[in-house]
């Protein structure tokens, strides 16, 4: 695999926070690559990092130890706009990531102060969203059309990753295969990257070329999708499997 395929690298990163007086580890020397145009899925139970390494690949959070690289240039401790030049973060709650008082129009672009109406404009055509929608605040509309808006957002940036952080969960079935649709359409149409978080197993098989398993903070398996999910070699990964297959029965 060339070094310049991949453009988004953590090396041994480490959090604690402190919990009621208890030091607590959150992050275990936790190492993964990103390669261009490539969906990496992050699966595991709910409290086993996985949203907590996205806060801080994203610089929402500072690591306590571990190295952050973009395209092979580090950025461990910058800002969050820093890192904004080359990812966006999508969050699981789209409605709530909107300042209600504003319309669509205004919280799209306040951060993105060079998108342009006509960027924008081919922005929403890309996420099948209807310019009207601009004049409604987020509390007007659906959840499906708050996640495809929230990504028109992140678009406006240029970024070139996008980290999803449990988008689709709060999704009706319909909405959730839409979005997924639309992720994969944007991979191929742009060439964007994308890190999936999910505890959705059956859902990261679909979308995402790699997975990586975490537990307790630690990466516990990753690899092809195909193989890690076909023949698991770590037994919480199977774990999670026979969940899935009793949840199908």
């Amino acid at each position: 695999m060339p070094d310049s395929d991949i453009v988004l690298t953590g090396k041994n990163i480490n959090k604690y926070y402190v919990d009621k007086g208890k030091k607590m580890q959150a992050l275990k020397d936790v190492s993964f690559y990103l390669k261009e145009g490539e969906i990496l899925g992050i699966v595991g139970e709910s409290g086993s990092g996985k949203s907590t390494l996205l806060r801080h690949i994203s610089c929402l959070e500072k690591p306590d130890g571990g190295t952050f690289f973009y395209k092979g240039v580090e950025y461990t401790g910058k800002s969050a706009s820093f890192a904004g030049a080359f990812l966006q973060m999508i969050f699981q709650d789209a409605q709530m990531s909107f300042d209600p008082r504003m319309k669509m129009k205004k919280a799209v672009v306040e951060a993105q102060k060079n998108c342009s109406h006509d960027k924008l404009s081919g922005i929403l055509k890309a996420v099948g969203l209807d310019e009207s929608l601009l004049e409604k605040k987020a509390g007007n509309m659906s959840g499906g059309q708050c996640q495809r808006m929230s990504i028109a957002r992140a678009l406006c940036s240029d970024a070139r990753i996008l980290l999803c952080d449990e988008i689709t969960s709060a999704l009706d079935v319909t909405t959730q295969a839409q979005v997924v649709a639309l992720l994969q359409q944007l991979r191929e149409k742009e060439g964007l990257a994308m890190i999936f978080v999910s505890h959705d197993i059956a859902l990261v098989s679909m979308l995402c070329d790699r997975i990586m398993v975490m537990k307790n903070g630690e990466c516990v398996e990753e690899g092809q999708t195909g193989k890690v999910l076909g023949n698991p070699q770590h037994e919480y990964t199977r774990e999670l499997l026979d969940n899935l297959i009793e949840l199908k029965m």
